[in-house]
């Protein structure tokens, strides 16, 4: 299987380096000084489960230099989708697949609207991992895994390709879920919970799921999540939010959320598509989110800022 990592940060970089090390066929697509360090070093993983290093490694800026592929794994942070959605074309043959791998419930849709609903399978997937130098991925826990399907939880010859090419690979747990929205929307509770509380707290989760008052506050933000997604139509089991709480309280207690670490760094953030879509689709769908929404107009100001002071250096 010929497969583009579609943005090669922490997720993208450890998926597609097991992959790679493996023995498929995987181009990265990166840019800037990380797309320079893996053209000239390959890619480095430091991983809680052993570190790996793919070299020679193939990437590139330029996805019409790569051409179509089989498979196209999305990787980008879940604001950047719809950019990347609109670059990829090149990346596109008659019978290519799109798999988003965002933090959000809203990627799928990006890209369908863009590349075709027929090319893009549902997918989520479970690690905590970041960059940490040019050409340097660093997985420090959660136990990797993939889940995907059909957006309309058919079965297909496709989706269990890529399953099996996937879970091929060492140091990946991929499996076809029942019903991917509810899979989607499983993740999407605890990790917008684990964003929101750490953006406004600054403090790790290890913290605030100890202190009652923030744990009450993670809570809260959970069930405003589930009550949207269940007015979305999502079949969301009625126990939902214990299961979020519990995968919380398992985390390793130094954890942060991608989306908290680059409004730490004041950089531009998941925020729109993490605890603003909640907002957003709760306004939508006539369900009260005091606490997101307070959550949401707390960090907005910096992140508007951040955004700015990007654009500002891209057009430099």
């Amino acid at each position: 299987m010929r497969i583009a990592i579609y943005g090669t940060g922490g997720v993208g970089g450890y998926f597609g380096g097991r992959l790679a090390a493996t023995g498929e066929d995987v181009t990265f697509i990166a840019r800037g000084e990380h797309l320079a360090a893996i053209q000239r070093d390959g890619l480095k993983v430091h991983s809680i489960h052993g570190d790996f290093h793919v070299a020679p490694a193939q990437a590139s800026e330029d996805p019409a230099s790569v051409g179509p592929v089989d498979l196209v794994i999305v990787a980008v942070k879940a604001w950047q989708v719809a950019d990347a959605a609109a670059a990829m074309t090149p990346l596109l043959g008659p019978d290519t697949c799109v798999l988003p791998l965002e933090n959000g419930v809203e990627a799928a849709d990006h890209l369908a609207r863009e590349v075709g609903a027929e090319r893009v399978i549902g997918g989520l997937c479970g690690i905590l991992a970041w960059r940490e130098a040019p050409g340097v991925i660093r997985h420090a826990g959660i136990e990797p895994f993939i889940r995907l399907g059909e957006l309309d939880n058919r079965k297909s010859e496709r989706v269990a390709a890529i399953r099996e090419c996937l879970a091929g690979a060492q140091g990946i747990t991929a499996e076809v879920a029942e019903d991917i929205q509810v899979a989607i929307w499983s993740k999407f509770l605890f990790i917008c919970a684990m964003s929101g509380i750490g953006s406004i707290s600054r403090a790790p989760i290890g913290v605030t799921r100890r202190l009652p008052d923030s744990r009450a506050l993670i809570e809260s933000i959970l069930e405003e999540i589930y009550r949207v997604g269940v007015a979305k139509g999502v079949a969301l089991p009625d126990d939902a939010v214990a299961r979020a709480m519990k995968f919380i309280d398992a985390l390793p207690e130094k954890s942060t959320a991608s989306m908290q670490r680059d409004i730490v760094d004041g950089r531009p953030s998941e925020l729109e598509s993490q605890n603003g879509a909640v907002v957003r689709l709760g306004i939508e769908l006539d369900v009260a989110t005091p606490v997101n929404r307070v959550i949401h107009a707390a960090l907005l100001p910096q992140e508007l800022a951040a955004r700015e002071a990007a654009a500002e250096r891209g057009a430099k």
